[in-house]
């Protein structure tokens, strides 16, 4: 077993690396092969691991690499961490990688570089399964710096256009400010517990108080801020760290513009980020933290409003987006944000489970999503599609599916339904279950978040496939299904779709719960979410259907029934909609905050404090004072022999003089 979960971290690694330095010599095909083929064998391992720790009796596995970093009492080896929650990861990253890979020889076949393409998919695989692995911190620290990397690179991989140079500038730059918490968290967990390793911070943390509140003026364990903090409000700290780069990675409110911009990358890009490896990092690591969390209920609060907020923000912004890609990135953004709000509720199996299933008909929608763009020539707005269902059928269908998915088609009490039904519904329950002080808050912006959500999937299938056709004569005229190596990819995605809720409910949040995670996640005592969930009364259990019965009627009426309403609406609410199409006009106020104001601050550095200061007094006003006195000391040398002689006569009455009164002492 260790030789497998060796050969899946490993794999991806050896294939950027062929791929990245051979490329240009072995050839766009052999690089293609070598690393889909890779990817192929590391899915089939994960697999393999997946039902030998998470459906086995194997409760974890650690594979020791080498010793990595060693100073003083700071002691950091590079090892494997294989528990449940890494299986379950390995099974989503992998798969979604190696499905992803395949669908990029179709999709990338016209590009002059695909070696360098497919080298920087295996590259950000490899940096994910660093991450997701990790036994310590910094190991964690690694892969989540390597994720940043790999995914600025290939947001940027079209990088000869500005739009795209800038959206990968803007989410390495974005992720730099979560990632500063991040490292601050770190730090602050070393001070605290004195290690980084995981086995050590949660053998600790069971001896600290369950809440800041019993801290109260107990002896001071951490300085933050000139703020002398006790156990337990330095445990809210170190958490609020730690969730504030899971924002930055996860793009949850406040830190979320980065990611519609990330749409710039090729398609394969903007499904392998947003489905399974990249934004769920920031999910992962509040997961594998839970022993923290669940000591601090005020961090557990700020996590759940975050969440919350996340949810209802992004889905009110997907409602009037009109790139196809971008309304599926809003709704990423928006299903992040239930992920973090089961988190904050404790409810961390829940967040998990809808993690799962969210990859699989994520994915399912950015891949159909290509294969649209594929089949338009490259056409991203809706405004210019329509009646492509006749045309695309295959990817109709499998839209279709993925839309059912998110949207959580199902019926109630029953276990009838697709993967959303079962992992969001699960994660809208737990949230009126959690009792907490903002629980009712999460609960009502989740459920009109479910709604919104209904509305703008239903939206993107009716304007894309359905009505008269809005593209040009030309356009339709060679509109085509896309090749089987693209179509593979969806097909099996969209077997998880429909069947990832169903087969994982018992397992991720049900009955066998216990007997699933085997303690890879981590409630204390006093969380009493499993036992709550199954209380909550029936309208609650009801609630996320009849939103999505909403949300699609509301659809199916503005856009089939009568399709100058949406327009009308528009003109009658201009303000509105231009700020929600604006996305509430945060690019604009980061702009006026942050950029114009570095600017400001930069010219006049560069202005006054370079130029007039530094350079005024420092090495340019030195030298002009040089040429100030060579200026006037060169005006000495006249060629005239009566003026060297006079010169002469004037240093040897000098010189006299200094004897004459230097004798008198």
């Amino acid at each position: 077993m260790d030789t497998l979960i060796k050969a899946i971290v490993f794999l991806p690694l050896i294939g950027f690396l062929i791929a990245g330095l051979f490329g240009t010599a072995i050839g766009a095909k052999a690089s293609e092969y070598v690393t889909t083929g890779f990817m192929m064998i590391v899915a089939v391992l994960s697999w393999i691991v997946f039902f030998h720790v998470a459906l086995g009796e194997t409760e974890m596995i650690r594979v020791n690499v080498l010793r990595w970093v060693q100073s003083g009492s700071f002691d950091a080896e590079w090892a494997f961490r294989v528990d449940t929650l890494t299986a379950v990861m390995f099974v989503v990253v992998n798969t979604v990688s190696c499905l992803v890979h395949l669908y990029s020889i179709g999709y990338m076949h016209h590009d002059a570089h695909r070696p360098r393409f497919f080298a920087y998919l295996s590259l950000f695989t490899f940096a994910m399964l660093m991450l997701i692995t990790s036994d310590n911190l910094l190991q964690m620290f690694f892969g989540w710096e390597g994720v940043g990397l790999a995914s600025y690179l290939l947001i940027g991989f079209w990088y000869k256009k500005p739009s795209a140079t800038a959206a990968a500038m803007k989410a390495f730059i974005v992720n730099r400010v979560g990632d500063f918490g991040f490292v601050l968290g770190i730090f602050g967990v070393f001070v605290l517990f004195g290690s980084i390793s995981f086995e050590t911070i949660f053998a600790a943390a069971s001896t600290y108080l369950p809440h800041e509140g019993a801290a109260e003026g107990g002896e001071a364990v951490l300085n933050f801020l000139g703020m002398q903090l006790d156990k337990g409000h330095a445990i809210t700290a170190v958490c609020l760290l730690l969730f504030m780069g899971a924002m930055g990675k996860s793009a949850q409110f406040l830190l979320h513009t980065w990611l519609p911009d990330a749409m710039e990358g090729p398609t394969p890009v903007s499904a392998l980020i947003h489905a399974a490896t990249m934004v769920t990092a920031g999910v992962f690591l509040v997961a594998r933290m839970s022993p923290l969390f669940e000591l601090s209920h005020t961090a557990l609060t700020v996590v759940t409003v975050v969440g919350a907020i996340t949810a209802f923000f992004a889905a009110t912004v997907g409602l009037v987006q009109n790139d196809i890609k971008r309304v599926i990135a809003y709704s990423t953004c928006s299903q992040l944000g239930y992920m973090f709000v089961a988190l904050g509720c404790g409810a961390y199996g829940a967040a998990i489970f809808h993690l799962f299933t969210h990859a699989f008909f994520k994915a399912l929608l950015f891949l159909c999503a290509g294969s649209v763009i594929h089949a338009v020539d490259g056409e991203q707005d809706m405004r210019y599609m329509g009646g492509l269902r006749s045309h695309i059928k295959w990817t109709y269908g499998m839209m279709m599916i993925g839309t059912f998915a998110i949207t959580g088609v199902g019926i109630p009490f029953t276990s009838f339904g697709l993967a959303g039904f079962f992992s969001k519904d699960v994660i809208i329950e737990s949230a009126y279950a959690a009792h907490s002080s903002v629980s009712g808050f999460a609960f009502a912006l989740l459920v009109i978040a479910a709604m919104f959500t209904s509305f703008y999937s239903w939206r993107l299938i009716f304007m894309t496939f359905f009505g008269k056709p809005r593209a040009s004569h030309e356009v339709m005229h060679h509109v085509h299904e896309s090749p089987m190596v693209m179509l593979v990819p969806l097909f099996v995605l969209a077997v998880g779709a429909v069947f990832a809720g169903f087969l994982g409910e018992g397992h991720f949040f049900g009955e066998e719960y216990g007997e699933f995670w085997q303690g890879a996640l981590f409630t204390s005592s006093e969380n009493e979410i499993l036992e709550h969930f199954h209380h909550v009364p029936a309208w609650v259990k009801l609630s996320p259907f009849i939103a999505m019965i909403l949300g699609f009627v509301t659809a199916w009426y503005m856009y089939i029934r009568s399709p100058q309403t949406p327009k009308y609406l528009a003109e009658q609410h201009r303000g509105l909609y231009q700020f929600l199409l604006n996305k509430w006009y945060f690019d604009e106020l980061y702009d006026f905050l942050f950029v114009r104001t570095a600017k400001r601050i930069g010219v006049f550095l560069w202005k006054e404090g370079d130029g007039r200061v530094i350079d005024g007094y420092g090495p340019n006003g030195i030298a002009a004072r040089v040429m100030d006195v060579t200026d006037r000391v060169v005006r000495l040398q006249t060629g005239y022999l009566y003026h060297y002689a006079f010169v002469m006569l004037i240093g040897i009455a000098a010189l006299i003089t200094w004897m004459m009164l230097g004798s008198s002492f």
